[in-house]
């Protein structure tokens, strides 16, 4: 994972940018030397797999103890160690900044828009129906991943599960 940034010595975000990045770094290589999977990584640090995947990657921020034990998990030391865990839990994650030239380049992100673009008002109106005038919250949010056995391809599950809430009315 190269980092793209080069931030002028003033530019506080770019210069977050950049250490998330280079958390992000460490975490995967060490991840790859262990030849640890993000199930194993999430059992080790007691949060979901998806949760801490995205805390790796920089779009969501780590307590603590979750980053303690995700760099014990991977036998992170020292300086490396504190670095890390000090970025993802001090760091404001960066959300909704992946680049759309890789959403459209790499097949399985963009077939996840692609299925967005599908059904999005669909799911759009169902909500509505069932819940009223409102959103699905992308913040008080869990989701799930899994493999489906099936005779034809194995399939992926995502469950998504969000807070409705309601627009307001004033």
């Amino acid at each position: 994972m190269a980092c793209a940034l080069t931030p002028a010595p003033n530019d506080l975000l770019g210069l977050i940018q950049l250490r998330r990045q280079r958390a992000t770094q460490v975490v995967l290589e060490a991840k790859r030397q262990k030849g640890a999977t993000w199930e194993q990584i999430a059992t080790a640090v007691g949060r979901s797999p998806v949760w801490v995947t995205s805390c790796c990657l920089g779009e969501n921020a780590m307590d603590v103890e979750s980053a303690e034990k995700l760099v014990a998990f991977l036998g992170l030391e020292g300086a490396e160690a504190k670095t890390t865990v000090e970025v993802l839990v001090a760091s404001v994650p960066m959300k909704g900044q992946l680049d759309w030239s890789l959403a459209v380049q790499d097949p399985t992100i963009y077939r996840l828009h692609e299925v967005n673009q599908i059904y999005g008002l669909t799911l759009k109106e169902l909500i509505q129906e069932k819940f009223g005038d409102g959103i699905m919250s992308a913040i008080d949010f869990t989701m799930e991943l899994e493999k489906e056995q099936d005779p034809k391809g194995d399939r992926v599950k995502i469950i998504m599960s969000g807070k409705f809430l309601p627009y307001k009315k004033w």
